[in-house]
């Protein structure tokens, strides 16, 4: 194993411990940018990352009862058939040429200026949901539920990104009236099914590097854990702030790279 992945990931781990953001969007780049993996490589081996480490956070909001297990389902109905789909498009293209690994660039740029943004205007965004007078109906709602599920599917496998920040504010926006925690819970537990799949997907593809998987678990689990004590002590209206700004130009350098 190589160290210098495993103190990336302390360093990722830290970070999403601290402001709650999918490592997808710190981790993905990273890989690409720093360290020169090929993007399929780098999403691939992030995808059973995050299912290795959402696991244990399903275990602990389900423990809660922070998940709500019909929600998940109508989740997982649109993201696993279009996972299935948008792996069957990068096997038809070559998962590692030049073509896919553009897409899955310009992807990934696109994906964290949403983040950027979600991060940004989340407390608008939920300020307006709150103010509408008038909701979806029960159908209404489960259609776009699924539609969502389907938007993630297809964003996750080709970034990585898609089940943190972004999926968080677009089931707080469908379910204003759900608690936060029960809604985070919720996306976790989800991702973990979407991820796995999506990872399996990309190793059956030859874009795993099981090596690089286990360094950065190595050192993220405590890194998570360590930004997780740490979060009460930073302050989150420079954090958040500072760490969309990143993201955002992250975003960009990747779209202009793809």
């Amino acid at each position: 194993m190589n160290p210098l992945y495993s103190l990336s990931g302390l360093g990722v781990g830290i970070l999403v411990g601290m402001t709650g953001v999918g490592g997808g969007s710190l981790m993905t780049p990273l890989l690409i940018l720093a360290f020169g993996f090929h993007p399929a490589t780098a999403v691939g081996t992030d995808l059973l990352y995050a299912a290795a480490t959402k696991s244990g956070g399903t275990v602990v909001h389900g423990m809660n009862r922070n998940v709500d297990w019909r929600l998940a389902g109508w989740l997982a109905l649109g993201s696993v058939p279009a996972t299935a789909a948008t792996l069957g498009l990068l096997f038809s293209m070559g998962v590692t040429g030049k073509a896919a690994g553009g897409i899955m660039s310009a992807a990934l740029g696109v994906a964290l200026m949403l983040t950027a943004l979600t991060i940004v205007f989340r407390a608008r965004l939920l300020r307006w949901a709150e103010s509408r007078p008038q909701r979806l109906s029960s159908g209404a709602t489960i259609r776009n539920t699924v539609l969502l599920g389907a938007a993630m599917g297809l964003l996750v496998s080709v970034s990585s990104v898609g089940a943190g920040a972004i999926g968080v504010t677009a089931l707080l926006l469908l379910y204003p009236t759900l608690p936060t925690a029960r809604i985070v819970g919720t996306d976790i537990a989800h991702a973990v099914p979407l991820t796995l799949v999506a990872g399996i997907g990309h190793w059956a593809l030859g874009s795993v590097d099981w090596m690089l998987l286990a360094s950065l678990l190595v050192g993220s689990l405590p890194g998570i854990a360590i930004g997780s004590a740490l979060a009460v002590r930073v302050p989150e209206t420079v954090l958040r702030p500072l760490l969309a700004t990143v993201l955002a130009v992250i975003g960009g350098k990747l779209l202009l790279s793809a």
